[in-house]
């Protein structure tokens, strides 16, 4: 595991804290969504599909600090769209890294060559830059040939400027090959990374492509297959992959925990407000961190619980819940970080389905109204001003 020993101390010490004030949800991750515009249209993405009413919007340096401030989790991920497109990115990032928080800045780094002197290295700052594999693999994900060059490029000068890089990997069914994938892992070592951040994606309502989304059976077969190759490399004498992210979270994906998501563990703050109820699934929004925190329905989301979270294993829902695990049950996640992960033993049983409620679709609803809402905030400005 490549988190730093300060950002793990300082986790660890946070988490101490919720247990003694008897807090069983807090947020771990405060996932900042300051824009959704971006200069890629990838197949998997659910992010972009707006008008560009809603596109055009930005969340200002002051709400961001306010959110970050509000939420009081320790790291705070600033995804999008691409972040690099807001014009005040580096004042945000510079005001959060001054809060002493750990800011992941995730980018696709086709802005990051040009940008990168703007921003100053931290022992708070990770650039976080999204390959979804080598060349063909990546190019085919984001549909666009070049940036899997372009990524590289930025992420050797970021490295050679003393940043902290780390890669940020999503697997769908187009490039889950394992000899493939096993391949990009030892690529990524040579690249002078921190670790890599691998996930597979999450089957948004509005992605343009749905048939190439793993199931929860495909994943678990998938990362068995992976680790197995690992283990051989390593036997072989190559080096271990070096992963941003905890020990059982990798066993997880490996079918070995039989984790439920801790959706308030990664809260999303976006340009509409606060996101109920995760990342991932938007169906409501909020004006306060209290009141998402105080009012979303937990129980009637995550697997089991709901149609659209079946096949889910996504580390901003599941991460949370193998951290903790890991501060309950430390020697475990000692032995998985030692030896590996079991890829030959019987997975843990899954949590069964019958009882989820059904998917409700409520995306173009949302939209309307958003959007409505937008052009009465404008219109009122407008009359004030």
């Amino acid at each position: 595991m490549a988190v730093p020993v300060i950002q793990q101390i300082r986790l660890g010490a946070y988490i101490v804290k919720q247990k003694l004030l008897g807090n069983t949800r807090y947020p771990l991750v405060l996932m900042l969504e300051p824009l959704f515009r971006c200069n890629l249209a990838c197949n998997g993405c659910g992010k972009i599909d707006y008008p560009d009413s809603i596109l055009n919007k930005r969340l200002s340096p002051e709400e961001c600090f306010q959110a970050v401030d509000e939420c009081g989790a320790p790291v705070v991920s600033i995804p999008g769209g691409e972040p690099l497109l807001h014009k005040e990115i580096v004042q945000i990032v510079e005001g959060i890294v001054a809060r002493k928080k750990f800011v992941y800045l995730c980018t696709n780094a086709l802005l990051l060559k040009k940008k990168l002197d703007q921003f100053t290295p931290s022992p708070y700052l990770t650039l976080s830059i999204h390959l979804d594999g080598l060349e063909a693999e990546h190019d085919h994900a984001v549909s666009q040939p070049g940036t899997f060059e372009r990524a590289v490029e930025a992420i050797k000068e970021a490295v050679a400027r003393g940043f902290r890089v780390t890669v940020n990997c999503t697997l769908f069914n187009s490039n889950a090959v394992p000899e493939r994938v096993a391949e990009f892992f030892t690529y990524a070592q040579t690249l002078g990374v921190e670790g890599v951040t691998v996930s597979p994606g999450y089957a948004y309502e509005r992605a343009p492509v749905q048939d190439h989304f793993l199931s929860r059976k495909q994943t678990k077969e998938l990362f068995r297959s992976i680790f197995r190759l690992g283990k051989e490399r390593e036997k072989q004498g190559g080096k271990r992959w070096v992963f941003n992210q905890s020990s059982m979270y990798l066993d997880f994906l490996a079918g070995n925990q039989s984790y439920k998501c801790t959706p308030w563990g990664n809260p999303t703050r976006n340009v509409f407000g606060w996101q109920k109820p995760c990342y991932l699934v938007g169906e409501g929004y909020v004006k306060t961190f209290k009141e998402l925190m105080d009012t979303t329905a937990w129980d009637d989301y995550g697997v089991g619980n709901y149609e659209k979270c079946a096949n889910c294993m996504v580390h901003s829902g599941f991460e949370a819940s193998a951290v903790i695990d890991t501060t309950v049950h430390p020697l475990r996640a000692l032995k998985v970080m030692l030896k590996g992960v079991d890829t030959e033993g019987p997975m843990a049983p899954e949590i069964p389905l019958d009882k989820q409620r059904p998917a409700e679709y409520v995306f173009e609803k949302q939209v309307k109204t958003l959007t409505a809402g937008l052009h009465e905030e404008t219109a009122r400005k407008a009359k004030v001003g």
